[in-house]
């Protein structure tokens, strides 16, 4: 039978109330019941319902316990084990009804307690519970201490948020610590799961350290926050401001019969646009963006951005060139007096020229100037500019990887910008200079892109008419424009790159040349650089040609250039202390200036004997000689590599013995000599990489030396690829490798047969008392580097 509660609030103290040891459980959801807060709750269901009617008939105490669910649909579907084990005691106040199947009801919570076990779920939950404690020291300084500070704490938090005053004044009238800490965490907005653990808390202090916390991150939110809407109004405000302000302004010129100064700056973009002849795309993207700028109000970013591009548009030079001056003989004199050699690629240079002068609309071929550092390729572009009378650009690609650095960026990205093809345009000032792209050969990519595909289409020149820059995007002629590409060496251009050029090879520098080159070129430079004159310093001849074989060793002259610095700076000292005699550099105080010799004629420092060879290479900065050793011991038929070698001359040597143990009587070898010893080549300076086929002359010289006893001349050196069936195969390099003999002291070479035609590129000034030897077969070119059989 269903019993009316009373209706009157409860006038008993429930903090006097003892705690039953069973008490039935109201899960609560979304939300956790402090001990001393008290407020209304509604109840629904109908599980719910009954407990509230049993409780009133008793001695009105229930269980308050949160739920993990974070929301349940009816109470009914929550076991005890979706509960935390952890509530508070609550005392029913008052009951009300306001509609038929609908609870609300008046709560406070009394103390805190601890759920033992469940012992019912039917018709509600019931749980055996223990109290949990809250005692403190009312006198303890460290609490009093704490409180105080979350009272302030809490009053900041009060003035900066809409909590009502009231909240304030009961927090500053309570006494009890748990209560104060419970009431302020409850006004902070916490999550459910940060409310329960401070609910579980028994130490005080603990409790209240962790309230501080919460509640201090709680009021830097807030004031940040506060901050945060300040600044947005502010900036309203001020945007607002700004255009009453120019409404104002605007009025006051119309009155005045005053033109705006926006448009005042847009009539002269239109003026600037219609004179500049553009094309018709960049005409109709200027028209359209000049439109669009006409809307933007100016102080928006995007006024900015869309006036930089029009800026763009219209300081590149679409109709400016300059004029060529193609006078080949001043252009042969310009060359003559830049450079010193360089005989055919002057003679290519001069061709170009006068193809150009016959036929100025021509699409000249793309030059790729390759050679070693220091031979003088980017100042051969330099050279040609000035002959020419064009303006000159120079783009340094080495190590570039980025493809936006060559077409640009797109305008979507902040802080877009033309690439660098675009940029150098605009810098020469005209759309005929004279580009040069540095160091092409050293080109990178990675997830950015490819810079040599983007350059594909620049270095076209069927296609470079039409050249499309991301940032622009509109086609811009690049027809007109000199392409002059320099590497150091083409094996790492990619393939359709390399197609695009025309490649034209810069040799190393002769003795004698760089000799000239100092005498005419780098000396008077750096004398200059010193504030010197030819009175106050001379070099003679033969401390030059010391400085340039025992102080650099070089394909190029920077080194020689550094070296005469060295001289130079020398000099200098010696006047400023109050010297004025003229110096005189001589191979005797050649020391004085540069120090010690730091390089010595390879031939002077090697001992010689059976199993040494002395072959040639070719590296990116010019050609060495190379020795290679080989040694026998006794073994079993093994063979050792040493002297850090790549696979390729690895296999050089493979194919090099078995070369001579499948020729082994032919070339007058005991076949069972290869069964009692083991092999060793090495190839000396065993720190640097090296590799290649063209050692494999080098190879089975050594090898056969070694095995036969026989010398290998001292005074020939040689390189050619072999083969299995022993022919001797063409190499590359020759002209650098013929080089390096020269200044190692050898005068004689063998080279392959199909070299000969590389030889005739050589000055012939340089061949010149040079004995070259061209075999078909290893057994040819073992004629001339083995000495004869009496010698052994």
């Amino acid at each position: 039978m269903e019993q009316q509660p009373p209706e009157k609030k409860s006038s008993i103290d429930p903090t006097s109330l003892q705690m039953p040891e069973t008490l039935p459980i109201l899960p609560l959801h979304g939300f956790v019941f402090f001990p001393g807060m008290g407020f209304p709750l509604q109840v629904a269901s109908d599980s719910s319902r009954q407990l509230i009617d049993d409780a009133l008939l008793g001695d009105r105490m229930i269980g308050l316990v949160p739920s993990r669910k974070e929301q349940t649909a009816a109470d009914d579907t929550v076991t005890g084990e979706d509960l935390f084990r952890i509530g508070v005691v609550g005392y029913i106040h008052k009951l009300t009804k306001p509609d038929e199947g609908f609870y609300q009801v008046l709560v406070s919570g009394t103390r805190k307690l601890r759920v033992v076990e469940f012992t019912s779920e039917q018709p509600y939950l019931e749980a055996r519970v223990e109290e949990i404690p809250m005692d403190y020291a009312p006198e303890d300084k460290k609490l009093e201490a704490m409180l105080l500070g979350i009272r302030s704490q809490f009053k900041k938090l009060v003035e900066l948020t809409e909590l009502p005053q009231e909240m304030l004044a009961t927090v500053n009238a309570l006494t009890d610590p748990y209560h104060i800490g419970y009431l302020v965490t409850s006004q902070l907005n916490l999550k459910i799961v940060d409310e329960q653990e401070i609910l579980e808390i028994v130490e005080v202090d603990v409790m209240l350290h962790r309230v501080a916390q919460e509640l201090t991150k709680r009021l830097e939110t807030v004031e940040m926050s506060n901050k945060m809407q300040a600044d947005i109004k502010k900036d309203i405000d001020g945007k607002q401001r700004e255009f009453f302000l120019r409404q104002q302004l605007q009025a006051i010129r119309k009155e005045l019969g005053e033109e705006d100064n926006e448009k005042v700056e847009i009539r002269e973009l239109r003026e600037r646009a219609a004179e500049k002849g553009l094309s018709k795309e960049a005409a109709e993207a200027v028209d359209k963006e000049l439109v669009r700028l006409e809307r933007i109000s100016p102080s928006s970013p995007e006024y900015s951005g869309s006036r930089n591009y029009i800026d763009w548009i219209l300081d590149l030079p679409w109709t400016d060139s300059t004029t060529d001056t193609l006078d080949l003989d001043k252009a042969e004199q310009d060359l003559d007096v830049d450079h010193y050699g360089l005989d055919k690629i002057k003679k290519r240079i001069l061709e170009f020229l006068a193809v150009r002068k016959l036929k100025p609309d021509i699409h000249g071929p793309i030059l790729c100037f390759v050679g070693p550092p220091g031979v003088g390729k980017t100042s051969l572009g330099q050279s040609i500019a000035r002959t020419m009378e064009r303006k000159f650009v120079r783009i340094a690609l080495g190590g570039m990887r980025d493809e936006a650095e060559i077409r640009g960026h797109r305008r979507t990205y902040i802080g877009a910008l033309p690439g660098r093809v675009i940029q150098s345009l605009k810098k020469a000032g005209a759309n005929n200079p004279v580009f040069l792209l540095d160091e092409i050969d050293k080109l990178g990519n990675d997830f950015r892109g490819d810079p040599a595909s983007a350059l594909l289409e620049v270095l076209d020149p069927e296609q470079n008419s039409t050249f499309t820059d991301h940032y622009l995007d509109i086609e811009f002629d690049l027809s007109k424009v000199m392409f002059i590409a320099t590497a150091n060496m083409l094996d790492t251009i990619p393939g359709p790159l390399r197609d695009r050029m025309e490649v034209v090879q810069l040799p190393s520098y002769t003795e004698d040349e760089k000799a000239a080159i100092a005498r005419r070129h780098l000396l008077a430079k750096q004398l200059e650089a010193h504030a010197l004159t030819a009175d106050d310093l001379e070099i003679d001849d033969e401390a030059l040609r010391t400085i340039i074989r025992s102080y650099t060793r070089e394909a190029g002259v920077r080194n020689l250039e550094r070296e005469l610095a060295a001289i130079c700076r020398g000099t200098a000292a010696k006047i400023a202390r109050g010297r004025t005699e003229k110096t005189v550099v001589t191979t005797e105080n050649l020391y004085d200036f540069l120090g010690a010799l730091r390089f010595f004629p390879e031939m002077k420092a090697r001992t010689w004997g059976p199993g040494l060879a002395t072959g040639l290479a070719w590296t990116p900065v010019g050609g060495q000689i190379l020795f290679i050793e080989t040694s026998k011991m006794k073994g079993k038929g093994g063979l050792t590599l040493t002297g850090k070698l790549g696979d390729v001359m690895k296999e050089s040597a493979t194919a090099a013995l078995t070369y001579i143990r499948s020729h082994a009587e032919q070339l007058g070898i005991d076949e069972d000599v290869f069964s009692h010893i083991d092999l060793h080549v090495h190839v000396p300076e065993g720190a640097i990489p090296k590799d290649g086929p063209s050692a494999g002359v080098g190879m089975v010289s050594s090898l056969i030396s070694v095995i036969s006893d026989r010398t290998v001349r001292r005074d020939v050196a040689m390189t050619g690829e072999i083969t299995l069936r022993g022919d001797v195969l063409p190499v590359g390099g020759i002209g650098e490798k013929v080089l390096a003999a020269l200044r190692a002291g050898i005068r004689e070479l063998v080279l392959p047969v199909l070299n000969e035609k590389d030889v005739l590129e050589i000055p012939e000034d340089i061949r010149e008392g040079v004995i070259f030897h061209y075999p078909h077969t290893i057994e040819e070119a073992l004629e001339f580097v083995l000495e004869p059989e009496a010698d052994k």
